[in-house]
């Protein structure tokens, strides 16, 4: 029997895929954080690994809806930061 693909879908373009191929944002006890090994505890919400989808978190303010709390522009800087390894 094949083993079921965990499928998400991503908060900016809503396209649907395996999990493997998407970023995850978790809110946590130590805040918001870029979540590579998929594993952190909290909440998660995923991201395409696209530079289109990660403007487009802080241009929509998309994680202050996925989380249901106000996110400060400075968690959607360092998550930028992170992905593209330099300030954008």
């Amino acid at each position: 029997m094949e083993k079921k693909v965990p499928m998400r879908t991503c908060i900016a373009c809503k396209k649907v895929g395996p999990k493997k191929d998407f970023l995850r944002v978790v809110k946590g006890d130590d805040g918001i954080s870029l979540d590579k090994t998929g594993r952190k505890n909290g909440r998660g919400a995923y991201v395409c690994n696209d530079e289109n989808c990660i403007k487009k978190l802080k241009k929509g303010k998309l994680l202050s809806r996925a989380f249901s709390c106000a996110v400060d522009d400075e968690v959607y800087d360092k998550i930028t930061e992170e992905f593209f390894g330099k300030q954008v």
